[in-house]
């Protein structure tokens, strides 16, 4: 297992290598000292991951995050002394997996760095009903992670195409904020809020109008719900997206969110809930 950690700071560097590699035997870690030789030593090493620090002389944090997430998906953990709301977001939005606070607990570090490898490793790969997956323009090849919209190739982060992929397999009932973190993040502790960045995100790759979308509808206050004509490999469809604005459609608990049984068909359960509510 490989880590990279790029931090200005030759005493936070020397600190994380040494928790680590005492914590976690398996663990080689690589220091970088600004962005500029982090990227370097990014494309070089291929880690499992990257401990980022936001405030880098010259290349920021950020742009360093921008980068990476041009080409790969493997786990980023920032690590600043900023603690503002803004500094957060714009961090998950450019694809951060996760966001630490310095000062901190180089236990709670080590373990936050373990828990993205893990949530990074179990991102789904199947689906129940089939191999493919396909609604109103949109097809998830499921054994690759392979998405598309219209026939254009979508890059996904681990985080977004875990997200998706509970959507998609709870399509046509509404999924809480609480289920979604559960689910696609491992805990509850992360906030709705990062479950709106995330959808944000997800909407300005998958929809081609973010006010009309087509494939993740909002009920506020309670959570998200996927919609539109699914097709799985196996030929089982559910109702157009039009249908379910103009029916009523279920929602359920956080309790009950969860992946459908072997027998059943996550493409059928729009009941119960008024659609306009949903846009």
């Amino acid at each position: 297992m490989k880590v990279l950690v790029i931090d200005d700071d030759e005493y936070i560097r020397e600190a994380v290598s040494v928790s680590l590699a005492f914590q976690w035997q398996d663990c080689h870690v690589t220091c970088a000292q600004d962005g500029d030789a982090g990227l370097k030593m990014f494309f070089q090493e291929s880690p499992d991951a990257v401990v980022l620090d936001v405030g880098l002389p010259g290349v920021t944090g950020f742009e360093v995050l921008s980068r990476i997430r041009e080409s790969s998906s493997v786990p980023v953990l920032m690590l600043s002394a900023r603690d503002g709301e803004a500094d957060k977001v714009r961090a998950l939005e450019l694809g951060a997996d996760d966001y630490v606070t310095k000062p901190c607990s180089y236990l709670e570090l080590t373990a936050r760095v373990k828990a993205v490898l893990r949530r990074a490793e179990s991102t789904p790969s199947a689906a129940p009903s089939g191999q493919v997956f396909n609604a109103n323009g949109l097809t998830i090849h499921f054994p690759s992670q392979h998405v598309e919209v219209d026939g254009k190739t979508v890059a996904l982060t681990n985080t977004e195409y875990r997200l998706l992929y509970h959507l998609v397999r709870n399509a046509g009932r509404v999924v809480t904020h609480k289920a979604l973190l559960r689910q696609a993040w491992g805990s509850e502790s992360y906030g709705a809020d990062v479950v709106r960045v995330y959808v944000s995100r997800l909407r300005a790759k998958l929809e081609s109008d973010r006010d009309e979308p087509r494939f993740i509808l909002t009920k506020p206050g309670v959570g998200y719900l996927f919609a539109g004509t699914a097709t799985s490999s196996a030929g089982s469809t559910s109702p157009s997206l039009d249908e379910a604005r103009g029916n009523r459609l279920v929602m359920i608990p956080s309790s009950e969110a969860s992946s459908p049984g072997p027998s059943s068909s996550p493409w059928s359960r729009y009941q119960e809930m008024p659609a306009r509510a949903l846009r």
